[in-house]
């Protein structure tokens, strides 16, 4: 066992608690749902980045690089000042929803270069720019930029030409639970000597101006270079400053006078230190050396290629020397991360294909943040302070009074989505079970916790709008986490997880029954489902033609969903027969939506078109006409997730599951039918549950698999790139709506507009796709084959698909014959520089064509996927 998995075990124990510190200070509060206490809800508006430096936040902090403890207590973060910006930097710049031509966007240059699960040791790089941070230039010209240009990035501006900037690394390594190194060291990459002010910051969150409590926590020198904190539920720890620099203090409150033109109660803001180093305000900082935020200020002055390290401690009292061993514990801990990282990249052998494992692994751990957001509280405003308008009481949210969260949450983007979303986090937590089964467990168990999951039995979807839909994966993860963990464990499975997601899920699959079947059809709706632009109309809006639509994905996730809640429940039933019972309920439910799928809910009408041999949504008028809405996208190949294979051991061991089924099939002989292959046991005496026949999964994967279709370099796109030539179009008495592959950028404002589902390759969907050929290689074996590609007359079986699939997805942060990352799109710096190439971005999506890298571009979250598809790329049969 490794030293990091000792430390794990410990923690896991609640021994040591190595996670108390750890990388939980979001990169963005402003422009958050929680902190908008607006009319209109209008969260981009309410707090700006130009605000953020002045408002003390109600529910949370951001930092640069930053680290705290699991309440978000005590933080601290790294501040940068090149002597030219007109603010220091102390936050991620970006553009609001409204400013960038694709929506949202962070303006940064930054990466995620290393973290163990524990947070024992962690390393990032900011690359700082040497002359003005050009903030207006980068609004201004996003402004002019229509949704059909490409966005105008950082690199665009010339600001890193001649290299005229400094690398800023970040590095934390921990000495026991609450003793942290940090090391900031600085690099000139430039060709003349550069000056920078490195200012490590550290403060407390605002937890006293809210009225319910007045006590404030303190902040004072005690030696020079020496600050004790004192915080009256955390304790008392000490920041040690090496080299023994300036201490800027200040408080944590807002600046009234200069955000909203009140009196000037004090002096010493939260925006004190900036005002002193950049404006040189004196009386901005408090002279009596206390307070609640404090900087230390260095000076460095850089010859190119020159670099230096700035060395703190923060730790418990009683240290005389804190920098005697510093340098021995960091080497230590770099050791101990490759050490643990080694055993987990055992299978490959490719040194690239490991440190894209490994960074990927970097940004998922870097991405945990502690997420605060009690609704009740937000609803009703606070005692001292923000009494909420009164329009908030119809306005976002209001339905979700119930929810009080207060942990340390896996986030898709700290910056671009720095609010967790119950889709997003189900895929997170196969990577991160890979190093860290238990918080990829306590992750699952968070959404169906009381105070997430909502009475009715809706699972969260995220802060803008908890009421949306997201597609229900959250039994798929939970069952396969359960398995990875159960191989981890020598075969021993966890039910004390399993179990209570298990019932817990069984209410969330209830729910889905009474609200999104109300017709009980076995035909599904759900809205958006997660796909934003994917459809003709926005799926979660009134329809311009009235009616509702049948949706070939929501029904599909539905047939996936039952069949993990039996899979489930027969594994709970290995130790209590009364899982049987729930099993074959569960049975029953996919066998109805099977039949509702193929034949129509009434029969009379199905969401499979023989004559395309593809799946699609049914629009359901007023007057009961039924339209085919003739899009080839993944919503049609949705249908491929629900498949399970049981083998006949388990139906021996499960009699009352076993005579339920058989019962059904004799009596129900048209669901028989229609459920592919249940009656003709396939290799080794194994049953096939899915909702596709044998000539219909080919039919499907002959689509699928066609390069001039859905088959991309880089994967499976999003929609078929047919629909380039051929533009579906659907009219009303009012308006024509068009849907036409585009492979990059979204051109629509649906959603946003700032993601794309109508072209590009999404890793959660092609994930999926891979995983769902293997289960049925796993049944058919070497027996079925399809061409792959369409039309190249080779032909593969599934697990070879399913591996070539794994190939072409890897290929996109992979180094190519050339050097090049296709990812990491035709930008020569980034390809080519010795200080960028070898650092990896995790976008949100590519481009469907070419591979280049869209959207948030460290949604390492389920883009993080791609640990898993190096493995699989790396197996032999």
């Amino acid at each position: 066992m490794t030293q990091e998995q000792l430390r794990l075990t410990e923690s896991n124990a609640h021994i040591s608690p190595w996670k108390k510190f750890g990388p939980y200070l979001t990169e963005r509060q402003w422009g958050t749902v929680r902190e908008d206490y607006s009319p209109e809800g209008n969260a981009w508006e309410y707090i700006t980045h130009d605000m953020a430096r002045s408002k003390a936040y109600r529910w949370g902090e951001e930092g640069l690089g930053g680290l705290c403890d699991d309440r978000q207590l005590l933080c601290f973060g790294v501040g940068l000042w090149n002597g030219k910006d007109e603010i220091l930097k102390e936050r991620l710049f970006g553009l609001t929803n409204g400013q960038g031509n694709h929506g949202e966007d962070v303006k940064e240059l930054y990466y995620y270069l290393d973290s163990t699960p524990t947070h024992s040791y962690m390393r990032m790089l900011y690359k700082y720019p040497q002359r003005s941070f050009p903030y207006r230039k980068l609004v201004k010209e996003n402004k002019k930029r229509t949704r059909q240009e490409p966005e105008y990035e950082l690199l665009d501006t010339g600001i890193f030409d001649k290299s005229r900037y400094f690398d800023v690394y970040i590095e934390y390594a921990k000495a026991d639970p609450e003793d942290i190194l940090i090391q900031i060291t600085v690099h000139n990459r430039g060709p003349k000597v550069a000056k920078v002010q490195v200012l490590p910051q550290l403060w407390f969150r605002n937890t006293w101006a809210w009225g319910y409590s007045s006590t404030r926590p303190v902040l004072r020198e005690s030696a020079t270079g020496t600050v004790v904190a004192e915080h009256p539920e955390l304790g008392q720890y000490h920041l040690y400053c090496d080299e023994k620099p300036t201490l800027l203090f200040c408080e944590n409150d807002t600046n009234g006078a200069r955000l909203y033109n009140l009196p000037a109660e004090g002096r010493h803001f939260k925006d004190g230190i900036n005002d002193y180093v950049v404006e040189g305000d004196a009386e901005a900082i408090n002279a009596d050396q206390q307070g609640t935020k404090v900087a230390a200020q260095y000076f460095l002055t850089l010859q190119p290629g020159q670099s230096h390290a700035v060395r703190l401690r923060l730790r418990q009292p009683g240290c005389e020397e804190p920098f005697l061993d510093f340098d021995h514990i960091f080497a230590a801990r770099r050791h101990d991360a490759d050490e643990f990282y080694n055993c987990i990249h055992e299978n490959l052998t490719d040194p690239d294909a490991r440190n894209v494992q490994r960074q990927a692994f970097a940004g998922m751990l870097w991405s945990k943040q502690f997420y605060y957001y009690d609704v009740t509280q937000w609803l009703e405003g606070d005692p001292a302070v923000l009494t909420p308008p009164v329009e908030r009481r119809k306005g976002r949210n209001r339905h979700w009074g119930h929810l009080h969260n207060e942990d340390i949450i896996s986030m898709p983007d700290k910056w671009e989505y720095p609010w967790y979303a119950a889709w997003d986090l189900a895929f997170h937590a196969i990577p991160l079970a890979m190093v860290d089964a238990e918080f990829a467990k306590n992750q699952l168990r968070l959404l169906t916790r009381d105070w997430y999951m909502h009475p009715n039995g809706q699972l969260p979807a995220y802060e803008w709008n908890f009421s949306d839909v997201n597609p229900p994966v959250h039994a798929w993860a939970t069952w396969r986490v359960y398995q990875m963990d159960k191989k981890l464990r020598d075969g021993q499975g966890d039910t004390s997880f399993l179990e209570p997601v298990f019932h817990k899920l069984a209410l969330n699959f209830a729910w889905w029954v009474n609200r999104k079947d109300k017709s009980e059809r076995n035909i599904f709706e759900g809205g958006f489902l997660g796909l934003d632009n994917i459809g003709v109309f926005d799926r979660s809006s009134p329809l311009p033609t009235g009616g509702f639509i049948e949706q070939s994905d929501g029904t599909s996730w539905m047939a996936m969903f039952a069949l993990n809640m039996m899979r489930m429940a027969l594994e709970l039933a290995k130790t209590n027969p009364v899982y049987q019972e729930l099993a074959g309920k569960f049975f029953e439910h996919f066998l109805y939506i099977a039949d509702a799928m193929t034949r129509g809910g009434d029969g009379l009408f199905n969401l499979w078109d023989e004559e395309d041999g593809f799946y699609y949504d049914v629009l359901h008028t007023p007057d009961e006409e039924r339209i085919k809405l003739k899009v080839r996208s993944i919503v049609g190949l949705i249908p491929l997730f629900a498949v399970e294979v049981i083998d006949q051991e388990m139906l021996d061991a499960m009699p009352e599951f076993t005579e339920r089924a058989r019962w059904l099939i004799e009596n129900r002989p048209h669901l028989a039918q229609l459920v592919s292959r249940w009656e003709e046991p396939g290799k080794g005496a194994r049953h096939l549950l899915s909702l596709l026949r044998r000539s219909r999964l080919k039919k499907l994967l002959t689509r699928m698999l066609d390069e001039t279709e859905f088959l991309s370099e880089f994967g499976i796109r999003a929609m078929s790139r047919y629909h380039l030539e051929h533009p579906y179009v659907f009219s009303t008495e009012d308006d024509d709506f068009v849907v036409q592959y585009v492979p990059g950028e979204a051109e629509s404002s649906m959603f946003g507009g700032n993601s794309n589902w109508r072209g590009p390759i999404w890793f959660p969907i092609n994930y999926l796709i891979v995983e769902s050929l293997q289960r049925f290689h796993f049944y058919y074996d070497d027996k079925f084959k399809v061409e792959y590609p369409t039309g190249s007359g080779v032909l593969l079986n599934l697990h070879q698909v399913a591996q070539a699939l794994a190939s072409r997805l890897t290929k996109l942060l992979l180094k190519d014959e050339h050097g090049h990352r296709p990812a990491l799109g035709d930008n020569e710096m980034l390809q080519t520089d010795p200080h960028f190439r070898e650092n990896l971005l995790f976008h949100e999506y590519f481009h469907g064509d070419n591979g280049q890298g869209l959207g948030a571009n460290h949604q390492t979250g389920w883009t993080g996927l791609i640990v898993r598809l190096l493995q699989l790329r790396e197996q032999k049969k």
